[in-house]
C-alpha cells in the first residue's frame, strides 16, 4: 500500500498513506519518525506549530534514506497570513527541517485558530501568492491548503494561477465531508484525511468493531482503509511502533456495501 501513490495535477506523485506528527512532542518525534521510516512510510507529515519540525527533519537525515525519497509535508501557520510573512515562516521551517526544498507546503487554516470563521479572503490571497512563488522558484513540489471550505478555494481559484493541489481536512467514518470531498474532485485537488481514527474515538465504536472483527482486521485498520476506499490519502499517526506497523497493514478492501454502512454511521466526536 505504501508504494501506491496519488498524483498531484502537476504530475508530482504523493504515498497513499502518510505518518503524521500532529501532538508528537518535539522529544519523542525523533523516536517516532525513526520507527516509521524503519517500517516502510516514506510519507512524513508536520507542520511549525506542531513544534517538532527539528526532530522530524533530524530523523530523516538520520536514517540514511535518500532526501528524494522521502515526501515531507509541512504547514504555513493559520495566525500568519500574508505575502512577506508567509516567505519568512517557509524559511524558518526549511531551517528547522535542515532541508532545501519541501514536497508540499500547505496554509494549516483559512482562519486564525483562535478566531475560526475570520474572513481572511485577502490574507489568504496574497498568502497563496506567495506560495506560487515558492512553488515557482522550486522551492516546493507542490502546495496545497488545509481546513478549507469550498468557498475558501473557490476564492483561491478565482484570484490566483495555480489551484491547490491537496486540501488537508478531518476525514474519518462518521465525517465523509461529501461535497467538499466531490468539490476538490472536480478541481483534481487531493484530499489528504487528517484524524482518520477520530483522534481514536472510532476505535470503541460497536459498528466500527464488528466489521473489523468481518475482515479479520483491527477498528484502526478498517478506519484508514475506509478512507482509501474513498479516494483520501489518509494520514494515522502513532508513538507505538506495533501500532505504526499496523496502521500500514492496508492490502485488502472494503466492500462497497459495508462501505455504505460506514457511511450511516454517526460523527463519535459530536457529544
Amino acid at each position: 500500500m505504501k508504494e501506491k501513490k496519488f498524483v498531484f495535477h502537476n504530475g508530482v506523485k504523493i504515498p497513499y498513506i502518510g505518518f503524521g506528527t500532529w501532538q508528537i512532542p518535539n522529544k519523542d518525534a525523533y523516536d517516532a519518525v525513526t520507527m516509521a521510516l524503519k517500517n516502510g512510510y516514506t510519507h512524513i507529515d508536520t507542520a511549525l506549530v506542531y513544534r517538532n519540525e527539528e526532530n522530524v527533519g533530524k530523523a530523516i537525515k538520520d536514517s540514511g534514506l535518500s532526501r528524494d525519497s522521502i515526501f515531507v509535508t509541512s504547514k504555513l501557520p493559520a495566525h500568519i497570513k500574508g505575502y512577506d510573512q508567509t516567505l519568512r515562516a517557509f524559511n524558518k521551517t526549511l531551517t528547522n527541517l535542515g532541508m532545501d526544498y519541501l514536497d508540499l507546503y500547505l496554509i494549516h487554516a483559512p482562519w486564525p485558530w483562535n478566531d475560526i470563521g475570520k474572513d481572511c479572503t485577502k490574507e489568504n490571497i496574497q498568502t497563496w501568492k506567495a506560495m506560487e512563488q515558492l512553488y515557482n522558484d522550486g522551492k516546493i513540489r507542490a502546495i496545497g491548503v488545509s481546513n478549507f471550505s469550498k468557498e475558501d478555494i473557490q476564492a483561491l481559484i478565482d484570484a490566483c494561477d495555480i489551484v491547490p493541489m491537496a486540501n488537508q481536512i478531518p476525514f474519518y467514518i462518521g465525517r465523509d465531508q461529501k461535497d467538499l470531498l466531490a468539490f476538490c474532485k472536480k478541481n483534481e485537488i487531493v484530499v489528504e484525511a487528517y484524524s482518520p481514527l477520530a483522534t481514536g474515538d472510532l476505535l470503541d465504536s460497536p459498528e466500527v468493531m464488528e466489521m473489523a472483527k468481518k475482515y479479520d482486521v483491527t477498528p484502526a485498520q478498517l478506519a484508514i482503509r475506509y478512507c482509501i476506499e474513498k479516494e483520501t490519502l489518509p494520514l494515522p499517526k502513532s508513538t507505538h511502533e506495533s501500532r505504526i506497523i499496523e496502521n500500514s497493514k492496508l492490502d485488502y478492501t472494503i466492500s462497497s456495501d459495508d462501505v455504505k454502512k460506514l457511511d450511516t454511521i454517526q460523527d463519535v466526536r459530536k457529544k
